[in-house]
């Protein structure tokens, strides 16, 4: 049983149980928990990778990143102001920054080759670690414990902490509200046609850096409550935090079908489970691996993804 820890920090407790046996139902349920709530943050910092890839066809090398700056911002706001105003704060500062990025290193390449665009993404992912790794050094900070999430709640033999009961809920409400705004609102609709044909949705009236904008603005509010829920469990941020998850949920969002926000959140879900279930069984050294093995099996058998669509170049 769990005492007095939630979500992943739960699982040392389980790892010499699982090796060499079959481990229990109870646990075995908490090991799904624990993978869906995992699974949950990463989905929200895929959608992000999606959402600019489906509009500028563009992988954003530096949304992990944004996604750690976002944990530094949690760290001095709640600091300031106390958690309950340090949350929208963060949310606020991490949206800000998504924008001005767009803005300052990708707005004046657009028309560029798409190359030069992804090397000015993996450009400003370094200054963003080097830039933390300067003003905050490289040791581990501390994340702000906020009571109301670390609360341990228990359903029959199954406990945790409620950050890990409310991270599928938060994941699914946001989700299927951003398939709203997709699809029944005038913002969706400019967004779906600048995804289609850039320059013919230019020509039609639709003002393309507004929606290139908004974008961003969605993606990084995704990204800012993704790194809440995910350094809440993790209770430290370094300048690094964001390389490895940001690459998996990159991975996620290729698995589920790059551009397609459903895809993003099922390929979040695939990667926290497996992830998860794997360190449960004792090999949480092929944890990671195990995340990029699927993701070149997928290219392999299925290079669209679970549910993208074959884009066809016009000549």
């Amino acid at each position: 049983m769990i005492s007095g820890q939630g979500g992943l920090l739960s699982l040392p407790l389980f790892l010499k149980e699982g090796k060499g046996k079959l481990m229990s139902l109870n646990v075995f349920f908490q090991h799904c928990l624990t993978g869906i709530s995992l699974g949950g943050a990463y989905a929200l910092i895929a959608i992000g990778y999606t959402m600019v890839y489906g509009i500028l066809r563009l992988i954003n090398f530096a949304h992990g990143d944004i996604f750690m700056v976002a944990g530094y911002f949690m760290i001095f706001a709640t600091a300031t102001f106390g958690w309950m105003a340090g949350i929208p704060l963060m949310l606020v500062c991490t949206v800000v920054l998504g924008v001005v990025i767009e803005k300052a290193a990708y707005k004046p390449i657009r028309t560029a080759p798409r190359m030069s665009v992804m090397i000015s993404a993996i450009g400003v992912s370094y200054l963003l670690q080097n830039l933390t790794t300067y003003l905050f050094t490289a040791l581990p900070r501390p994340y702000p414990e906020i009571p109301i999430l670390k609360k341990i709640f228990q359903i029959g033999s199954v406990s945790a902490s409620l950050v890990t009961f409310l991270t599928p809920v938060l994941t699914i409400i946001l989700v299927v509200l951003l398939v709203y705004i997709t699809n029944h609102t005038k913002v969706g609709m400019a967004m779906r046609a600048v995804s289609r044909d850039f320059e013919t949705s230019r020509l039609m009236g639709i003002k393309i850096n507004n929606v290139i904008s908004i974008t961003f603005v969605i993606g990084s509010f995704l990204a800012g409550v993704g790194s809440l829920l995910y350094f809440t469990d993790r209770m430290s941020v370094t300048p690094f935090s964001g390389t490895l998850p940001g690459l998996k949920c990159f991975v996620a969002a290729v698995i589920g079908g790059i551009g397609s926000v459903p895809g993003a959140v099922v390929g979040g879900f695939v990667i926290g489970i497996c992830e998860t279930f794997l360190i449960a069984f004792g090999y949480s050294t092929f944890s990671d691996a195990f995340t990029f093995i699927l993701l070149i099996i997928m290219l392999l058998f299925r290079p669209t993804g679970l549910f993208g669509e074959k884009m066809i170049d016009k000549v």
